[in-house]
């Protein structure tokens, strides 16, 4: 079965979430990846370790800018040169928009959400998350050519393969595709992102003001996690924005979620409730959250934390 993937990068790095994609196509069958803009030969051979037979390169520049219709034009020109049956992708923001219309070019079927690898004892079935991971669905798929966005952190990462041949890929793209324009872009800051992160340690009004987040700090770079909030916290300035997790914040799926000093309002679950395991540190034995964590400790955090902290060291060191 030809797969084709869709690699995105971040300055000049293949992201974790496309790294699990192309994991996930080489279950299928044999996988081309294609990448997009500036990034190089060196950094796109190692997706041969992902399960990448080789890889597809537009060096056009102005794909750099990542706008969504060049990026649908070039994957569903790739996608015909190659004659996939699979197109996979991590789902993400843009991932979102691109393959949406990238299907409607080729009449394929679009299944995004995707957290398991395809039944096909009859026909094609692949399950999804739905209700913001409350529940599964199973879809068919009936079209010839089939698009699946894949949830990220629902696939572990490949790492046995070789290197990737690299090929350039000539896409003629006209000017108009380019007529939009991206004036600014603010990125969020920290060494590891909330969308990308594999452990997040986050923090509720329980730590009763900023000047009290080093714990969370603390832990966070013992673990080498990200850091999050919830909606109060930001919304009183304690912590930026961009930290917010939860419905309306960055809905995060990670391998592990740590949870200080929040209640666990229903918003906030809909956020967090797609990780693997959750843990929930609170002095209210009462609050919400412990229903749904996995690990509970019911103590103060300004006590548990520190003391957690230093056995961590010890247990990694």
């Amino acid at each position: 079965m030809s797969v084709l993937v869709f690699i995105e990068t971040e300055e000049g790095k293949i992201k974790k979430s496309s790294r699990e994609a192309i994991s996930y196509g080489a279950a299928l069958g044999e996988v081309t990846a294609l990448a997009l803009g500036t990034v190089g030969t060196e950094e796109l051979n190692t997706a041969g370790a992902n399960g990448a037979t080789k890889v597809l390169h537009v060096s056009d520049e102005r794909l750099n800018a990542g706008l969504i219709q060049p990026y649908a034009e070039v994957l569903a020109s790739a996608a015909n040169h190659t004659g996939a049956e699979i197109i996979v992708t991590a789902k993400s923001s843009l991932a979102d928009a691109v393959v949406g219309r990238v299907a409607a070019k080729l009449g394929a079927s679009l299944v995004s959400n995707v957290v398991s690898l395809p039944d096909t004892s009859n026909g094609f079935q692949v399950k999804r998350s739905i209700y913001t991971g409350k529940a599964f669905a199973n879809v068919s798929l009936t079209t010839d050519k089939k698009v699946l966005a894949i949830k990220k952190n629902a696939v572990e990462i490949k790492q046995d393969g070789g290197n990737a041949g690299v090929e350039a890929f000539d896409v003629n793209l006209e000017d108009n595709l380019f007529g939009a324009k991206i004036t600014s872009t603010e990125k969020a800051e920290g060494d590891i992102l909330l969308p990308e992160a594999d452990i997040v340690v986050s923090g509720g009004r329980g730590l009763k003001g900023p000047e009290n987040w080093g714990v969370i700090e603390d832990l966070a770079k013992t673990l080498g996690a990200a850091t999050g909030c919830s909606k109060p916290v930001s919304d009183m300035d304690w912590r930026p924005h961009h930290e917010h997790v939860g419905q309306t914040g960055v809905k995060v799926s990670p391998t592990l979620y740590i949870a200080v000093g929040i209640s666990g309002a229903i918003q906030h679950l809909a956020g967090v409730n797609s990780s693997k395991y959750i843990v929930v540190i609170n002095k209210d034995e009462e609050a919400p959250f412990f229903k749904a964590a996995d690990y509970g400790i019911v103590g103060d955090a300004f006590e548990v934390l520190p003391k957690l902290n230093e056995a961590l060291k010890k247990a990694l060191a």
